[in-house]
């Protein structure tokens, strides 16, 4: 059985790191990027909010596709368009091209990104949901911890062409992984029921129901407003670090992985406090200091302070809360919807990407060089998602 619990851990965790690890390599070659196709950094900036945009879209698509004929067909399809993209993305000329592309790799990556998070439902519920979930992560985890150095050796070597030729192989892998090593986990009467129980004004029905769920929302904003505020600084960290505090590209990526590895450190704690406080108290534990941390760090750039050790120090701080409130409120909101746990996965996904990419167009607005609006972004998410946690959830039962 621990074997079994292990290779399900690694496998969804490959796959779910690919679409991330699509994000993390070309973060610090930012700057070359622009450079070399003659824009300014909102533009190429743009080519990473139009990838999180093609997430959040499709989605809803996939969900409920996955429920009707199986987990693994769509994640096939996805990762051959995330290899068409990716190649395509090595030939732009532009970067309106480099964002068009990008869209079109965010299609294919969203597959395995949405529906690694119903399989896990498919297998278990409660803290060993929690646990699987933690494992997951941190096979995950070699995304920010290897893909920022990554693309930034590849780009200081070679091109930042390359990076997209390495993606490409990177799904070319993930089709095998998910060939060979992964099990179908929709079963064949589950699958049958839906085929048979939903059309499209069915589909349609179940969303509307899982709108109305006011629990079910208030645990997808919260862990979507955790998620935004790391978008947030995914928009505009490697232009700060670099261009403004003078860092060198992997020097970025050692800063990159350590607040990363706050992230997956967090994680790894998440089944056994689940177990001894209960997940609600958990998150709006965890949520509340990452708020405070935030909201503090916001205060302290107001007031002048631009050094670059207490951004990422506090930073550090914050995003090993967030270990804490993503996966849980994952869980937490797919808990009471195992029948439609690819719709609910797909509905929780786009929600949280749509704000996630609202975020990142807001850092780009009013981006001016300086790590103002990344801050002030990262702590109005967090004071927006203490504020839900703590009105939005109520109390339930603690797990066995």
């Amino acid at each position: 059985m621990k074997s079994v619990f292990l290779r399900n851990a690694i496998v969804l965790g490959i796959l779910s790191a690919i679409g991330p690890f699509a994000i993390d390599m070309y973060l610090p070659a930012f700057p070359t990027i622009a450079r070399d196709l003659g824009a300014d950094i909102g533009a190429v900036q743009m080519s990473l909010m139009s990838f999180f945009l093609a997430v959040a879209m499709c989605q809803i698509l996939y969900g409920p596709i996955s429920d009707r004929v199986g987990r693994k067909p769509p994640i096939y399809f996805g990762l051959t368009l995330f290899i068409i993209g990716g190649i395509g993305c090595s030939f732009a000329t532009s970067a309106e091209a480099l964002v068009v592309l990008r869209f079109v790799q965010g299609i294919g990556a969203c597959a395995s990104m949405v529906i690694t998070r119903a399989i896990i439902r498919d297998l278990h519920t409660g803290h060993e949901a929690a646990r699987l979930m933690a494992t997951t992560m941190l096979v995950f985890s070699i995304s920010p911890l290897l893909a920022p150095l990554a693309g930034s050796l590849l780009t200081e070597f070679f091109s930042w062409r390359v990076i997209f030729w390495a993606l490409a192989l990177i799904g070319l892998g993930g089709l095998a992984v998910a060939a060979f090593l992964l099990p179908e986990t929709r079963t064949v009467e589950a699958r049958q029921a839906s085929m048979g129980q939903r059309g499209v004004g069915q589909v349609a029905r179940t969303y509307f129901s899982l709108l109305k769920d006011w629990r079910f929302l208030g645990l997808v904003f919260v862990g979507g407003l955790g998620q935004a505020s790391f978008f947030a600084y995914l928009a505009g960290s490697s232009v700060v670090f670099i261009e403004h505090f003078g860092l060198s590209p992997s020097a970025y990526s050692l800063v990159f992985a350590t607040n990363a590895i706050a992230f997956i450190g967090g994680a790894q704690f998440n089944s056994f406090l689940m177990r001894r406080f209960g997940a609600e108290r958990v998150v709006r534990t965890a949520i509340t200091i990452f708020a405070v941390l935030t909201t503090l760090l916001l205060i302290m750039t107001l007031a002048g302070v631009d050094n670059g050790f207490v951004l990422w120090g506090m930073l550090f701080g914050a995003f090993g809360c967030l270990g804490l409130v993503i996966p849980s409120t994952a869980v937490l909101a797919l808990e009471a919807h195992g029948a439609n746990a690819g719709t609910a996965s797909a509905l929780m996904g786009t929600l949280q990407l749509c704000t996630g990419a609202t975020v990142i167009v807001l850092v780009i607005a009013f981006f001016d060089g300086t790590p103002m609006s990344m801050v002030a972004a990262i702590a109005g998410c967090g004071l927006t998602a203490v504020t839900l946690s703590w009105t939005l959830l109520k109390r339930r039962r603690s797990y066995p």
